[in-house]
């Protein structure tokens, strides 16, 4: 009984505790009083039970005021600190170590102090910067996934850093308009890793307001606008851009200092690039960008990759497409579900940032059919069979 009792007290502590450190951090003063608080008391302890509570406790109050604290109240607390740290070690016994215990202290005042400096730059106190670059990290990550499309179509994108950074240097923006019309940019921007991580998400969000809102043909000329208003010095960005029909299977692609799509005809097995000339977008004030158009028949795949897919210091980017075609190959009987995370962690360069889009015309039934809404086998079966005669009539060549 007194057990049950105990977990509901417990229970009704959490609560409390949880809405305290919400108004804590909310409220600035409270936190700094908490915290001014919490460095008495354990300086209190350090003093009553010396053999017990060591002096070296004083760090983590003033570690935990780096966090949550702003600068000039974290001043303040830091001189509290060494203040009641050398008090401390003052009163205790003779032959025990003080003035490395001070200097410890002070050294970790100092780091506190210049991290809360760097973050008080940014006009926001403790962890918040960090969580604001996550938030915006999270945001690039949204922009880059593919809209759902209609039954008989599949399209995957995948994106890795160089060096395992959260930021990359590519990214996608994507929209469909009216469930027919899908369009894709697959974008580089100048760098690697985290060096171009702000320079993307500056551009992501550009690029995705104007993706599906301008014309097809509008839409580079438009974000090399952009990138010119900008004013980098030596920065620029290489795009690939398709629009694809996905009634009658006819896309677009343009592309502005990009490696051009590869198509892969299912009728035929071969695979065709689809280049289409253009120069990279912010070094030319009125660009032209060349149209390359084709169809996507039933089986067949569109591949748009950035250059860290196919270009290496030791290999060009015609020798890395033939090797992107031929890894691609093996996937064809699986219909190219996951060739997009496959391709990237076998091809992509570890020195370069690297992505993929994959877009595929499905012609198999059984890709088609979701087995959760499948009906029992016999009829199934007969309707299956149907369906591939009349996939086969509309593929057929005229």
């Amino acid at each position: 009984m007194s057990n049950s009792s105990g977990f509901a007290g417990l229970r009704r502590v959490g609560p409390g505790a949880r809405s305290l450190v919400r108004h804590a951090r909310k409220s600035h003063p409270l936190t700094f009083v908490g915290v001014l608080a919490l460095t008495v008391a354990v300086s209190a302890a350090a003093l009553a039970g010396p053999s017990v509570v060591p002096a070296a406790i004083l760090i983590i109050p003033l570690m935990l005021g780096g966090l949550l604290l702003r600068f000039r109240s974290l001043v303040v607390l830091t001189l509290i600190s060494m203040v009641l740290g050398s008090y401390v070690v003052s009163e205790r016994a003779i032959g025990l170590p003080r003035t490395g215990f001070v200097v410890i202290l002070g050294v970790a005042a100092w780091i506190v102090l210049t991290g809360a400096k760097v973050r008080s730059r940014l006009g926001v106190q403790g962890t918040r910067g960090e969580s604001m670059l996550i938030e915006l990290r999270d945001i690039l990550t949204a922009q880059g996934e593919l809209p759902r499309l209609p039954a008989g179509w599949r399209a995957e994108v995948a994106i890795r850093s160089a060096g395992g950074a959260s930021f990359s240097g590519d990214f996608v923006v994507s929209t469909l308009r009216d469930d027919e019309l899908l369009e894709v940019a697959l974008v580089d921007v100048s760098g690697k890793g985290i060096d171009a991580g702000t320079r993307a998400l500056l551009l992501s969000g550009a690029f995705g307001g104007l993706l599906g809102v301008l014309p097809v043909e509008e839409f580079l000329p438009a974000a090399n606008h952009y990138l010119r208003r900008q004013d980098w010095d030596d920065d620029f960005a290489t795009v690939v851009h398709v629009a694809v029909n996905l009634r009658s299977g006819d896309f677009e692609v343009r592309t502005a200092g990009h490696p051009p799509a590869i198509q892969f005809d299912a009728w035929s097995g071969r695979w065709a690039t689809r280049d289409s000339d253009g120069p990279l977008l912010g070094l030319v004030e009125t660009p032209e960008f060349t149209l390359n158009a084709g169809q996507l028949k039933l089986g067949d795949a569109l591949f748009l990759y950035s250059d860290g897919m196919v270009e290496t210091p030791r290999r060009d980017i015609g020798r890395g497409t033939d090797r992107l075609a031929g890894h691609a190959e093996r996937l064809v009987a699986h219909g190219f579900k996951g060739a997009a995370d496959e391709l990237v962690t076998e091809i992509g360069g570890p020195g370069d940032d690297s992505a993929i889009v994959v877009i595929h015309r499905q012609t198999n039934p059984s890709e088609l059919v979701d087995p959760a809404e499948c009906a029992p086998p016999r009829t199934l079966s007969s309707a299956l069979r149907r369906r591939r005669l009349a996939m086969l009539r509309q593929s057929r060549p005229v």
